[in-house]
């Protein structure tokens, strides 16, 4: 007999509007699309689609440290399940470039993505940018960053399309790379850290970099709603920078939520099942409703 969380999740995917034959059918993959090229290297994409028709899209930046990791590794492709269009997309590593390229590449991704929305039939609308550790860093820099031109880039082109998303969700990833240095000097300054390398040089030698690269010093009034997860026995992104990130958002009088797991570390399955799970669907669903008709550009986030 199927459990109550499998019930409640037929239920969201009802709430969507997904007819029940989407839920028999289940979804389609298509894998390494390009979206972009750039110094001879092929930045691709995998998509998760569900027999949905015009679903909200999902895109996912993996994590690894800004210098492993790879788009094969999506942790939430299982929402083609629930009427969910999903992105997993790849960007350059810190050992083949630094900061910003990034970001330049994951904004690349969302206006390709925004640029071929009528030939895979997703909605252009409805965009949310979720990440893990290092993905969570970039998804909240892209949501907090939307259109910002010192941080867009030209890679790919489709510079007609917007990078702007309607919401964010960050499972662990750093946020404040100057309260970092303060805090976790191992992860910023030190020969081989990983935001070293992400920055080309120590963090607290490079301060406007690292704050550029900080997606707390980009808040604004306009920006999406931000869900954050976050373990409270995390030694690799210290919780503190979870709660930074709420304050500031608290401040600008922004939707947030912190959903604290007080017995996990840095990652591990219990981020994306049961209750985490039920939180992201109704997350998703509250901040991914099809707006009024407009002239083709995106909305601003409620």
């Amino acid at each position: 007999m199927p459990s109550i969380p499998f019930f409640r999740c037929l239920l969201f995917t009802l709430a969507l509007g997904v007819p029940a034959s989407a839920w028999a059918e289940g979804p389609r993959t298509i894998k390494d699309l390009e979206f972009a090229a750039v110094d001879g290297q092929s930045l691709k994409l995998d998509l998760y689609l569900p027999a949905a028709e015009n679903p909200p899209l999902v895109v996912w930046i993996h994590g690894g440290g800004w210098r492993a990791g790879s788009k094969a590794r999506c942790q939430v492709s299982w929402l083609a399940d629930h009427g969910y269009a999903v992105a997993s997309i790849s960007y350059r590593l810190s050992s083949q470039a630094i900061f910003p390229a990034q970001i330049h590449d994951c904004k690349a991704a969302v206006r390709w993505l925004r640029a071929s929305s009528k030939k895979y039939g997703y909605s252009v609308n409805r965009i949310a940018v979720a990440g893990s550790s290092a993905g969570g860093h970039l998804a909240a820099l892209l949501g907090m960053t939307g259109d910002v031109k010192e941080l867009e880039g030209a890679v790919g082109g489709n510079l007609d399309q917007s990078s702007r998303v309607q919401a964010i969700v960050d499972y662990f990833g750093p946020v404040d790379f100057v309260l970092r240095t303060k805090s976790q000097p191992h992860k910023t300054t030190a020969e081989g850290a990983p935001v070293r390398l992400l920055l080309g040089g120590p963090a607290d030698q490079r301060v406007e970099l690292a704050q550029l690269a900080s997606p707390v010093t980009h808040v604004t009034a306009d920006d999406p709603p931000l869900l954050i997860f976050h373990g409270l026995k995390d030694n690799t992104v210290l919780f503190r920078q979870s709660q930074r990130m709420v304050d500031v958002y608290t401040r600008a009088k922004l939707p947030v939520i912190l959903q604290t797991l007080e017995n996990s570390k840095h990652g591990g399955a219990e981020f994306f099942e049961g209750g985490r799970r039920t939180a992201l669907l109704e997350f998703l669903q509250r901040h991914q409703r099809e707006p009024a008709a407009t002239d083709g550009k995106p909305v601003a986030a409620p």
